[in-house]
């Protein structure tokens, strides 16, 4: 007789799994930066007591408040009706110096003269950008306060160099006459510059 032989079965305790230790640890890790992050939004946050609520703040009203008139009653233990405080008005912005001024203005005014330069030397479409970055800066000219002593000199001859600039910009897209249009903006931007003294 032949002997099947068959495989021996032992029995025997399997392998354990590592257990998920450096999991755990990424876990605990996690939460606690995350209570820090709260902790800290709420300290920037949350309202804190040493900054006064809005109903505390006091306001200084111009109206004056009906309070009660006095009875005469002829007694000196009266005290005075409290008068308002007058409401004072800040002073004006100070006139500037012609100097300060001038510092002030002339960047803006020999980038004037240069871009009036290229305006003759590009095309028509670059031009055109240019007389209208032109007209810009002479918007930035007029919102520069000028000292009283050239106040008026100064808003006349930027009107008058506006309007040379309007005429240029005509000229540039109907493609005739800019060399004289340039001309004329050439000399009323030497007028506003002798006007800053720049």
């Amino acid at each position: 007789m032949s002997e099947n032989t068959q495989p021996d079965l032992q029995w025997g305790p399997l392998e354990q799994k590592p257990r998920g230790r450096g999991r755990v640890w990424l876990i605990v890790g996690l939460v606690v930066a995350a209570v820090v992050i709260v902790g800290v939004l709420l300290f920037f946050l949350l309202p804190r007591g040493d900054r006064p609520t809005p109903a505390a703040t006091t306001s200084t009203s111009t109206s004056p408040s009906p309070s009660p008139s006095p009875t005469p009653s002829g007694s000196a233990d009266a005290e005075p009706e409290p008068s308002p405080t007058p409401v004072t008005t800040p002073p004006p912005p100070a006139d500037p110096d012609v100097a300060i001024f001038r510092d002030r203005v002339r960047t803006l005014l020999d980038d004037a003269q240069t871009g009036l330069g290229y305006v003759g030397e590009t095309s028509a479409s670059e031009a055109t950008g240019l007389v209208d970055s032109l007209r810009g800066d002479v918007q930035r000219l007029a919102d520069t306060p000028a000292p009283a002593s050239i106040a008026t000199e100064w808003l006349e001859s930027l009107s008058a160099y506006s309007a040379r600039l309007d005429d240029l910009r005509a000229a540039v897209a109907a493609d005739s006459g800019i060399p004289s249009a340039i001309d004329a903006a050439r000399n009323a931007l030497e007028d506003v510059r002798a006007v800053a003294d720049v």
